[in-house]
């Protein structure tokens, strides 16, 4: 099944076709036989995939916190033995030139941190630990 999404990046907006995969097509709507067609403007978008399902767990059975992509450690924004709340800000990651917030998944005390600021991580690999 294919969507159309209009996407804004820095002011310019294109008009991106996206295929969802996994889900069942929607019936066809009855045609009015009008033959008008929608026009849409293409900004040299192509047709892109949509992202996969696969999400790291929020945290191991040790209360390790995974990254949820590869990237870069930007900033590390605890020390161990801080007390955390759910949704509190923990690391700052940047991947493809964005940076990606990783939340704490619940409230506890950072336990240990397993990265630096500067290093490569790959996903799922443990951030930090939580109790």
């Amino acid at each position: 099944m294919k969507k159309q999404f209009r996407i804004t990046l820095n002011g310019k907006s294109y008009d991106v076709v996206a295929e969802i995969i996994g889900e069942e097509p929607a019936s066809p709507s009855p045609s009015s036989g009008s033959g008008q067609r929608r026009s849409t403007r293409s900004a040299g978008a192509g047709t892109v995939a949509a992202p996969s399902e696969k999400k790291a767990p929020a945290t191991s059975p040790e209360g390790d916190i995974p990254s949820p992509l590869a990237g870069k450690v930007v900033s590390i924004d605890v020390s161990p033995g801080d007390s955390v709340e759910a949704g509190q800000t923990i690391i700052t990651l940047e991947a493809m030139k964005m940076n990606t917030i990783v939340s704490s998944p619940a409230s506890g005390t950072v336990k240990k941190i397993h990265v630096s600021a500067g290093d490569a991580v790959e996903e799922g690999q443990p951030l930090l630990s939580i109790e």
